[in-house]
């Protein structure tokens, strides 16, 4: 084809693009505007691996559950298995709503090779899988990389995780709360940050122009099973914080907060339930670059 022809082309698709009715943006604008309050499948996601000190390898996982209002309790075995060595590699088994990022890993000896690791999901019938492998561009920079909050290398190459340790009643009747307390300590590396003020004029977020006034299908979103955000909200982090998640159970729960500042090594929070049944509650340490979990078991009776 010469280059003629080939521009004759390209100006033809132009002006069919050009004479396309308005409805028709407008469709592809709606049909990619849905969101589902239930229905939809969760997809395991393998986030990359680390090396160990004692050169095995940790494989880092995380998910992302497609509905906006429905989490979802699977227990493990078939429907979440993660193979070989499973089907229990201490996966969740509560989901909560939308993208969760680095939830867990699991461990793999030294000697792994070229093996693969798969997490397989089943949720609302339908089934997704998650593989993970040792590809050399996968691998997760151990001192925070690019997460380093402007630290120098050698601040993060001292830096250790905080410990945590949870501790609560073991049972409580509904529709009692709960109160979870954590201790916590740390090296102070990374040196807590200030809190940051937004840019002038970037006050107040920008809005979207040119779009549905709303997304279609727009879902009034419970409290209940969502997901603990990965920290107290912009300009407000000084320092290590607690995050609170339900890891394992028959349903969600609503802490309050979801994200503890931790002062003089303690934090805490309140747990409601409403759903009686076994539980697995997390706390996780974090200092912005590291994290630790600590876990205990509650059970909820009605």
């Amino acid at each position: 084809m010469s280059a003629q022809t080939r521009w004759l082309v390209s100006l033809t698709a132009l002006v069919v693009l050009a004479g396309a009715p308005h409805r028709t943006i407008a469709q592809v604008e709606i049909q990619n505007n849905f969101k589902y309050n239930s229905g939809q499948d969760v997809q395991p996601i393998f986030e990359g691996w680390s090396k160990t000190s004692d050169g095995s390898f940790r494989f880092h996982f995380g998910y992302l559950n497609r509905n906006y209002v429905q989490a979802l309790s699977i227990p493990v075995g078939p429907a979440n298995s993660i193979e070989p060595g499973g089907p229990d590699r201490g996966q969740p088994t509560f989901f909560a709503v939308r993208t969760n990022r680095n939830m867990f890993t699991v461990t793999v000896p030294k000697d792994w090779g070229k093996k693969e690791l798969v997490w397989t999901l089943t949720a609302n019938g339908k089934t997704q899988k998650a593989f993970g492998w040792l590809q050399p561009e996968w691998e997760i920079d151990p001192a925070g990389g690019a997460a380093s909050g402007g630290q120098t290398d050698k601040e993060l190459l001292n830096n250790k995780a905080p410990t945590i340790t949870v501790t609560a009643p073991s049972a409580v009747t509904l529709p009692s709360t709960l109160t979870l307390n954590a201790t916590v300590t740390d090296d102070g590396i990374p040196k807590p940050r200030a809190p940051r003020k937004p840019a002038v004029g970037q006050e107040t977020p920008p809005t979207l122009q040119g779009f549905p006034d709303a997304p279609v299908n727009v879902p009034q979103v419970a409290g209940i099973g969502r997901q603990p955000g990965g920290g107290a909200g912009r300009g407000q982090v000084r320092g290590p914080t607690v995050t609170w998640m339900i890891w394992r159970g028959p349903a969600g729960a609503e802490f309050e907060p979801r994200v503890s500042q931790v002062k003089d090594d303690k934090a805490q929070t309140t747990i409601t339930f409403t759903t009686p049944g076994d539980y697995i509650i997390r706390g996780r340490a974090s200092d912005r670059i590291l994290s630790t979990d600590s876990d205990i078991k509650v059970t909820v009776a009605r």
